[in-house]
C-alpha cells in the first residue's frame, strides 16, 4: 500500500467527527515528508494483546539521568527477533503497521519521545530516530501557514 493509500484509510478508519478526518488530510505533507526519510511502507512494532506499544526507555550514557521513551519499529519480522526483546511472552505480538499510522499515532502519544526505524533488513544496531517534538513542529508550522491567508494576492483585492 502507498503513503497516498496509507492516509486514505487512515481518513476512512478515524472518528467520523468532523474534525479527525480533515485533519489527517491537513498533516498528510508532513506524514509524507517524515515517511520519505524511510526506506519501507510499514513497519512490524511490538504490542501487547490489548494493542499498546512496548515502550524502551533509553538513558544517555554522556548524560547521566537523561532519558527518553522511543517504540523500535522494524523493517522485517525476522529483525524483530534480533532485537532487544525476546518474544516468548505470549502477551507481546509484532504486528506489521503502514508507516503512515505509525507517524500519526507517534504524534498522539504524549509519553513517547520517538520511534527507532530499523531500516537495513539484518541490522538491528543502527536506526533512524523520528523525534516526535520535530514531527509536532513540523505540523504545527504546516497548519499556520495552511491558516494564513495567502500573500499572493494583491493588497487591493476587495
Amino acid at each position: 500500500m502507498d503513503l497516498d493509500q496509507q492516509i486514505q484509510v487512515l481518513i476512512e478508519q478515524a472518528p467520523q467527527d468532523g474534525t479527525t478526518p480533515r485533519l489527517i488530510e491537513a498533516i498528510a505533507p508532513i506524514l509524507k515528508q517524515i515517511a520519505g526519510r524511510l526506506r519501507h511502507p510499514q513497519y512490524y512494532v511490538l504490542q501487547t494483546l490489548n494493542q499498546s506499544w512496548i515502550v524502551t526507555t533509553l538513558n544517555q550514557r554522556s548524560q547521566p539521568g537523561v532519558e527518553k521513551n522511543v517504540v523500535y519499529a522494524f523493517s522485517t519480522l525476522k529483525d524483530v527477533a534480533s532485537g532487544p526483546y525476546q518474544l516468548q511472552d505470549p502477551e507481546v505480538l509484532a504486528l506489521p503497521m503502514p508507516i503512515a499510522h505509525i507517524l500519526f499515532y507517534l504524534i498522539s502519544m504524549p509519553g513517547l519521545d520517538g520511534m527507532i526505524f530499523f531500516d537495513t533488513p539484518g541490522n538491528v544496531d543502527i536506526g533512524t530516530e523520528i523525534v516526535r517534538e520535530e514531527l509536532t513542529k513540523l505540523i504545527q508550522g504546516h497548519m499556520q501557514q495552511l491558516s494564513t491567508p495567502s500573500n499572493n494576492l494583491p493588497p487591493d483585492v476587495a
